[in-house]
């Protein structure tokens, strides 16, 4: 009988509170009267340009709100909007050994990030983000690319998820 009390409890505490606007269960703390997001596209102004980068970005971040949030995404005017750019994008050496050679190698991106909350102009920032992935230096770029830009966007799109959305 406690079990069926507690989940019946759960189940209305969980309805109360998906229900109000305010709070959903993936941490978005979005106030009911925002209801449309603006999603620009990230242009890449890195001295090495990606040529998928900005396309993935983008809709990595526009999938993100889209399945993690109520709000409508939009062109134009929003309640919220978000654009940015890609400003590095840059391959390094990274735990070099004792023969002087690097075991890894370090891609980094870095992006600039505008949001503006109409509702909340506390909540406006503008922000670089970087993140970054290591692999070992005897393959090359090209053969793990793929595989590392879509570790970083997921990072990236992380990032700025939280800092919009989940205010931690």
């Amino acid at each position: 009988m406690n079990k069926i009390l507690s989940i019946v409890g759960l189940l209305f505490f969980a309805l109360i509170y998906s229900g109000c606007g305010i709070y959903s269960f993936t941490g978005a703390s979005i106030p009911p009267e925002v209801k449309t997001i603006s999603i620009g596209h990230f242009e890449n102004q890195a001295n090495q340009v990606q040529p998928i980068l900005s396309q993935t970005l983008t809709d990595a971040l526009k999938d993100r709100f889209l399945s993690q949030t109520s709000l409508n995404v939009v062109n134009g005017a929003a309640d919220m909007s978000i654009e940015g750019a890609i400003v590095n994008y840059i391959t390094a050496p990274v735990a070099i050994q004792s023969d002087d050679k690097a075991a890894l190698n370090r891609l980094t991106v870095g992006i600039r990030v505008k949001f503006i909350n109409e509702f909340d102009e506390t909540k406006n920032f503008e922000s670089t983000f970087s993140r970054y992935e290591d692999y070992d230096s005897k393959l090359s770029l090209s053969t793990v690319e793929d595989a590392l830009i879509k570790n970083i966007v997921d990072a990236l799109v992380e990032d700025i998820f939280n800092k919009t959305v989940v205010n931690w």
